[in-house]
């Protein structure tokens, strides 16, 4: 089965012009002709091919010995036929360029190779109006991911627009169209679909196929949220729910919400979260102390907060707070502060040595 057997993008067109049955009609007449002319006319495989293809061009070359009455009536009736034939074959190439069904293939089979390079990924299924907000911080972020729409006209909105979004066009909820967007090798999974059912069956297909993905959930009622955790969703999602926590805060905290959203880039700043997780770390950060790590003195960005193994979070966690297993350290800093917070933690053995030797 090839990558993306599902896709209608990749089957053949349904109108009634298609080019691989023109192309198979053409060789398969080149191929009868060859036989006939060889079986008539006593020629070799070679001499027929040769007859049966300047018959069908009708270019007029000399034949390869005089043909006869038996030839000349099969040529006759082999040119009759081939005119269809030829036709056809015309008309299913023109449209197959002028509808743009080869450019089309060329992008999807470009975006195929592309897509089976990713890697800690994250795949999101449903390109609705939450899903669009997904995308647009994803670009922000620089977080590479790939879009499951089933929805015909939304992938071609995605075709028409300028953005540089993978996608596959498909239904969710089945296994092959998850696994040709590398379920196996995502980071993570959201489940952003408008229907709660859909998402339901999307994550439990994602569950059984990827037991250790992070999958993320819309749910539109509070009845689906029990049912998306038990189909294995980790967070659960209900945009409603936060949209009037949000403006009800909105009149009793106002500061604090607008500070919130400043840090959460809504207003641009420049400004990003990461969490350093214990198992995502090399060996030489984990089990050590906020104080030991030096992260303030070496990225400038600063520990807000820590999350224990039990899922609590602790905020403004003392310097001596460890990072042990199953527990995470939340980290605020800019773009370029977060990225020499990732070097830094990879080399933090170098780093160590380093800065060792300079307080000797």
């Amino acid at each position: 089965m090839r990558f993306f057997p599902v896709l209608s993008a990749f089957s053949p067109n349904d109108h009634f012009l298609n080019i691989r049955t023109a192309i198979m009609l053409f060789v398969g007449s080149v191929l009868i002709g060859s036989l006939c002319f060889k079986w008539i006319e006593g020629y070799t495989f070679t001499e027929g091919l040769y007859m049966a293809v300047i018959t069908i061009s009708t270019v007029g070359y000399t034949e390869v010995r005089p043909l006869s009455e038996s030839g000349r009536l099969f040529a006759s009736i082999y040119i009759l036929s081939n005119i269809g034939i030829l036709a056809y074959s015309l008309s299913a190439f023109t449209a197959f360029v002028i509808e743009g069904e080869i450019f089309k293939k060329w992008h999807l089979q470009s975006m195929e190779k592309r897509i089976s390079k990713l890697k800690d990924h994250v795949i999101l299924c449903g390109f609705g109006r939450y899903g669009k907000e997904v995308v647009s911080h994803f670009h922000d972020q620089g977080i590479e991911f790939v879009v499951v729409e089933r929805d015909h006209h939304r992938i071609e909105e995605i075709r028409e627009s300028n953005e540089d979004i993978l996608y596959v066009e498909g239904d969710a909820t089945h296994d092959e169209i998850l696994e040709s967007v590398g379920l196996a090798r995502a980071h993570a999974l959201i489940s952003a679909m408008p229907d709660d059912s859909e998402n339901v069956f999307t994550v439990l297909t994602a569950r059984q196929l990827n037991p250790t993905i992070r999958i993320i959930s819309r749910a539109t009622n509070a009845q689906s949220q029990r049912k998306l955790r038990l189909a294995g969703a980790d967070h659960v999602i209900m945009p409603e729910q936060i949209g009037g926590f949000y403006m009800a805060t909105l009149i009793s905290k106002p500061g604090a919400v607008e500070f919130f959203s400043f840090l959460t880039n809504q207003f641009g700043a420049d400004i990003q979260f990461e969490e350093v997780h214990f198992g995502e770390v090399p060996v030489s950060c984990q089990f050590k102390s906020i104080k030991d790590l030096r992260i303030r003195k070496y990225t400038n960005t600063n520990v807000i907060g820590y999350k224990k193994p039990d899922g609590k979070y602790v905020l403004n966690p003392d310097p001596d707070t460890a990072l042990t297993a199953g527990s995470s350290f939340i980290v605020l800093g800019t773009p370029s502060q977060i990225i020499t917070l990732r070097k830094y933690l990879a080399d933090f053995p170098e780093s160590m040595v380093l800065d060792e030797k300079s307080e000797r």
